[in-house]
């Protein structure tokens, strides 16, 4: 157990592991939370569960959207980022 090539493949490994999983899951929580932190009054946006709506006003963590039924107080963790990045680049 102590040869040097069994600790080798065991740091490759570990290695692999984080290049292929945790850090690409890191870098997208971290553009998650630079997008949420750009939101800005007027911003056309989806929400995680479908609804299309504009911000309407803004507090530390919750948003209010404006939607043709009226307005909805959420956070702003429920907003996909990718679906309001589709919707905003086919204006």
């Amino acid at each position: 157990m102590d040869n040097p090539m069994f600790i080798g493949q065991i740091l490759l490994m570990i290695a692999i592991f984080y290049f292929l999983l945790i850090r690409p899951q890191q870098q997208r929580a971290k553009k998650e939370k630079a997008f949420e932190a750009a939101l800005k009054i007027g911003d056309r946006i989806i929400t995680k569960a479908g609804i299309h709506g504009k911000v309407n006003e803004l507090s530390e963590e919750t948003v209010v959207v404006e939607t043709m039924a009226g307005k909805i107080k959420m956070e702003r963790s429920a907003i996909s980022m990718e679906m309001s990045a589709k919707l905003n680049e086919k204006k």
